[in-house]
């Protein structure tokens, strides 16, 4: 062989797309590795178990790292996916079909010979099935260059294999969901700390993925910070244009008093344990006095008729409101059809 050959690599942190890695390089390769951010998690910017930070991994074992957000590119594929989305807001396909036509170029920039991806055959249901992987890289213009070292065995050669730059004897069949395999190899190779396998994107999450649909109903081109509030407090649809979100713990309060723009309110219950709430959207003013009563009904007063309420940001106010009711509560939740049947008082 002429020259080391050189692999652009798919890396979230995970377990898989590690051992990807470290798997092509016991093959003697060179090894890139690109680390995609978006805005829903299933990276390096939320502790999910396919994400983690990639660089301790990288200094150890001897590659290299580039990140690369999707950004707006992502967001359109959530809007309006080609092959679908997932139980829940979930593109899988057509996430795997942008990462790999990134990679692509990157590879093309490098002048690199191949992709690695840790796919698995059957372990996830929509994106990782032997007929959809052939599909997701001839969509990718990358057809017969993506090595998936873990199942390659179970799947056909690649083009990589085909031509001697890695030896399809020295790859594995792992199959199915069990991560067995995957850990007795990290031991092997001497990884020792990676995510434990439970949750990922964001995307996946049904009261998120609830919200999100709810946010582009009435929002088709949503900023950042809307997008950031998603994953923050309980989530009421006031109107069409604006939404209350009340704090569920410090460390939301203190995220809402951040992320409020200065034409938006924030309340909070006077003389008690109190959630931090925020309207958000146009006219916020229309709908203080509903803010106040759901604002006074997670409050540690909200047995009591009457709840005064202190108002800032855009003015301050002061309020004396009624604890909000189950019936306001209900029509106003913005949460799974299922979950809105109980109503939670904490």
């Amino acid at each position: 062989m002429d020259k080391t050959p050189h692999a652009i690599a798919l890396l979230s942190g995970g377990l898989d797309s590690t051992l990807a890695i470290l798997a092509v390089k016991k093959l003697d390769v060179d090894v890139t590795a690109i680390t995609f951010l978006t805005h829903f998690g299933c990276d390096i910017s939320d502790r999910s178990s396919c994400s983690k930070d990639p660089y301790p991994a990288a200094e150890k074992f001897g590659f290299k790292v580039k990140l690369s957000h999707l950004a707006d590119k992502f967001l359109d594929i959530v809007k309006n996916p080609k092959y679908g989305h997932g139980k829940n807001m979930n593109p899988c396909i057509d996430c795997r079909i942008l990462m790999l036509r990134e990679a692509k170029e990157l590879m093309r920039l490098l002048g690199a010979d191949f992709i690695v991806t840790g796919e698995v055959l059957g372990q996830r249901p929509m994106s990782q099935r032997k007929e959809t992987f052939p599909l997701i890289d001839r969509e990718a213009g990358v057809a017969g260059y993506v090595l998936r070292p873990l199942s390659a065995r179970l799947l056909k050669p690649t083009i990589p294999e085909t031509e001697g730059l890695i030896d399809r004897e020295k790859l594995y069949a792992f199959n199915g969901r069990t991560r067995k395999p995957q850990m007795a190899l990290a031991e092997e190779f001497g990884l020792t700390e990676y995510p434990n396998p439970a949750g990922g994107c964001l995307l996946t999450e049904p009261n998120y993925a609830f919200r999100l649909r709810d946010l582009l109903k009435y929002k088709q081109d949503p900023t950042l910070r809307d997008l950031n509030l998603l994953r923050i407090g309980r989530h009421f649809r006031a109107s069409s244009s604006v939404k209350i979100i009340v704090g569920r713990d410090e460390a939301e309060n203190n995220a809402m008093e951040s992320l409020a723009a200065p034409d938006e309110f924030l309340l909070r219950a006077d003389d008690c344990g109190s959630p931090v709430t925020l309207i958000t959207g146009q006219s916020p003013k229309d709908h203080i006095l509903a803010a106040g009563a759901i604002c006074a009904r997670y409050s540690d007063n909200k047995q009591l008729p009457s709840v005064s309420v202190s108002v800032w940001g855009a003015e301050e106010l002061k309020l004396q409101v009624v604890p909000a009711g189950d019936n306001l509560i209900q029509a106003l939740r913005v949460q799974q059809p299922e979950k809105a049947k109980k109503v939670r008082k904490n």
